[in-house]
């Protein structure tokens, strides 16, 4: 199992990678169905001046249109950050299996950090939680980004 989330994880890392040679915050998503691949995405809100491009909100969008169907019950969403309340409500509505993310959120995680959206009982849907995988790494390429900024490098 250990092996597996590792893996993926992995995948979504070098979409963050991608995400901060263009300038973004460096999160990354991928979607995983059966053992494959079938969405990868990063956040573009700077390069697109949107503000609900998080990288999860485009992953969810390019596997429902390759599934074509909305329903992502068979599906784990790995993302290199916690997800925010906008994400995390959009993978309870896409009903999204699981959710594997790697680094924790202090100012806006609702997977477990401030709140923990995608397990309230109240939802018509709740879905499986995993954080920390890989999480050094994830939480080191935020907080260098972000450094790098503080410092004039960017």
């Amino acid at each position: 199992m250990e092996e597996y989330l590792q893996k993926f994880m992995i995948e979504a890392i070098k979409e963050a990678k991608k995400a901060e040679v263009e300038g973004e915050v460096p999160i990354g998503a991928v979607i995983v169905k059966n053992g494959k691949i079938i969405a990868r995405a990063r956040n573009t809100k700077n390069k697109t001046s949107n503000s609900i491009n998080h990288a999860e909100i485009l992953v969810l969008n390019r596997a429902m249109k390759k599934l074509n169907d909305w329903h992502l019950n068979d599906c784990d969403l790995f993302v290199t950050l916690e997800p925010c309340p906008m994400c995390a409500g959009a993978c309870i509505n896409a009903r999204v299996g699981r959710v594997i993310f790697g680094a924790l959120d202090p100012k806006a995680g609702c997977c477990g950090t401030l709140y923990n959206l995608c397990q309230d009982k109240r939802f018509n849907h709740n879905l499986e939680v995993i954080g920390g995988v890989c999480e050094e790494e994830c939480g080191k390429m935020l907080s260098d980004f972000f450094k790098n900024i503080r410092e004039g490098k960017r």
